[in-house]
């Protein structure tokens, strides 16, 4: 198979790959990747997502990264440098080029330091910046594992405020919380249970997968990663976690009691990300109403925000085709690397949208 475009997101956690050939999508995949244990997980995941690839020639290859941030690095700069050099490496049989935000692909040959900064972090832009094509304005929001990525899109263009990591903190454009990884006590300090509201232990007892997995919306193939005390992914063992939280112990007979305690953690987290989106919707001077367009695993809390807000929900995957996997993972699902390739590619699929 010949003239296939590769887009590849590097994250701290994951690895995430799409294929598109003749403007289609033929492959999505993410592999698990603690970069921070060292550049051999980061070898050994891109060797294990190439086996899966279909063999072909003429490889195109389009990246983009999160992973510079992992403390594995003296800095975000060598992050970014030490990332390029390996997928270099690793993809030496391909042409490879670098998304460098605002300024677009460049190929390695190219990118010095001056361009790091604009490389840093900026998967968010390249999904963005596909969404923003397909709208005369809509509202992305991309949940993930980890973070939220929340961006207001008009004319064709995205209207980001910020663009480096500590910006969009400032901005609530990025939102450092997910459905999966991220540590019950980073998204509430008290919980409602029984009635009364409960201090929540400031300790890693459980994450977010555990609500989830309570809650019955957490696919768990989208689960890559260890529990907080290295148990079982059951939901009796994610019960048990989430009572540690509150200081108390679980007993079968009152998984009801913990499942109502995961549901008003997710109601909490989820008004945290809603309070995002009605921030950047209040930046436009017009009122009309915008479709907010949802990607990550965690779309199906956008779908629901879009609800509460009385807009429209676009959800990512359907600006795509997508031919038969032998992957859990969608286009929505690994968003960054499927509009990396397509930005590379050039082969846009033609589905522009009015308000």
């Amino acid at each position: 198979m010949t003239n296939c475009v590769i887009g590849w997101d590097i994250g701290g956690a994951h690895v995430k790959v799409a294929v598109i050939y003749k403007k289609e999508i033929i492959a999505v995949y993410q592999q698990p990747c603690p970069l921070w244990q060292g550049l051999n997980q980061l070898e050994n995941a891109v060797q294990t997502l190439l086996n899966k690839l279909p063999s072909q020639m003429n490889q195109r290859h389009a990246i983009t990264m999160t992973g510079e941030l992992v403390d594995l690095f003296a800095n975000r700069h060598d992050g970014v440098q030490q990332i390029i050099q390996t997928m270099t490496s690793l993809l030496a049989n391909g042409e490879v080029q670098i998304f460098c935000g605002k300024q677009g692909l460049l190929p390695p040959t190219l990118i010095d330091e001056t361009y790091y900064d604009a490389i840093a972090s900026a998967n968010w832009l390249a999904s963005a910046t596909f969404a923003a094509k397909h709208f005369q304005a809509c509202l992305f929001v991309d949940i993930g594992s980890t973070t939220t990525d929340i961006l207001l899109c008009e004319n064709g263009d995205v209207q980001a405020e910020g663009y480096s990591d500590y910006a969009r903190l400032c901005s609530q454009e990025l939102i450092y919380t997910g459905i999966v990884r991220t540590a019950i006590m980073a998204v509430v300090q008290t919980v409602l249970d029984n009635g009364q509201q409960v201090g929540a232990m400031a300790e890693y007892f459980a994450t977010m997968a555990d609500v989830y997995r309570l809650t019955g919306e957490l696919t768990e193939s989208h689960d890559q990663t260890l529990t907080a005390d290295g148990a079982k992914k059951s939901i009796e063992a994610s019960a048990r976690r989430l009572s540690r939280m509150l200081g108390d112990d679980f007993k079968l007979e009152e998984l009801p009691r913990w499942q109502a305690v995961a549901f008003d953690i997710r109601q909490q987290q989820l008004q945290r990300i809603q309070q995002g989106c009605i921030r950047q919707l209040a930046r436009r001077a017009s009122k009309n109403t915008l479709p907010l367009v949802g990607a990550g695993i965690g779309r199906f809390l956008v779908q629901e925000i879009a609800e509460n807000l009385q807009c429209p929900y676009v959800d990512f995957s359907t600006l795509f085709t997508l031919k038969h996997s032998d992957s859990d993972f969608n286009s929505a699902d690994c968003a960054p690397a499927v509009a990396v390739a397509y930005l590379y590619s050039k082969d846009l699929p033609m589905v522009y949208k009015a308000l």
